[in-house]
């Protein structure tokens, strides 16, 4: 695969996850489920305008420069810390079975764009993969926030692996 094909198929990926965060958070009632999907929904903003520029800027000069990525997400780090932090829940009312299936599309599409950031890694030429190493650092990230919010609103108990409550407590 050359490097625009690429960039174009990772596009499409970043539109698709877009317009699903953004159409969930105009459907979400819990006030941080709502947070999380407009969050992601700027993150995946930001992700096709990084890419059509790297793009465009491939259709002029015939190859792009490595120009970091940044995430307004937390960092792998803050996700490690948060878990030993994390003692409130959702409020139960507010979580209904159509917020739980968004977030399961949701997990489906970011582990859709994780595996085609996987195979980009391996199969595209060395100089070509730091920028979808960065993008899949950034999705599987994403992966780890979403599965977190299922496992909190479908009464797992966990929030990033953390106990939200204990069976034992009276």
């Amino acid at each position: 695969m050359k490097i625009n094909e690429a960039l174009s198929i990772a596009i499409d990926y970043e539109h698709k996850v877009r317009d699903h965060y953004v159409a969930g958070a105009a459907q979400i009632l819990d006030p941080r489920g709502k947070k999380v999907f407009e969050t992601l929904g700027r993150e995946e903003q930001r992700h096709v305008e990084y890419l059509e520029s790297r793009l465009e800027e491939w259709r002029k000069t015939g190859k792009i420069q490595d120009v970091p990525l940044d995430s307004i997400l937390p960092s792998p780090e803050w996700l490690k810390e948060a878990q030993a932090r994390f003692t409130e829940g959702h409020d139960p009312s507010l979580a209904v079975q159509a917020e739980l299936d968004l977030l399961k599309v949701a997990l489906d599409l970011e582990h859709q764009a994780s595996g085609f950031y996987q195979e980009l890694v391996t199969k595209l030429p060395e100089a070509d993969r730091p920028m979808f190493a960065r993008f899949l650092d950034i999705e599987q990230g994403h992966v780890a926030i979403v599965q977190a919010e299922i496992n909190s609103l479908s009464g797992l108990g966990t929030w990033f692996d953390f106990m939200e409550f204990s069976l034992e407590a009276g």
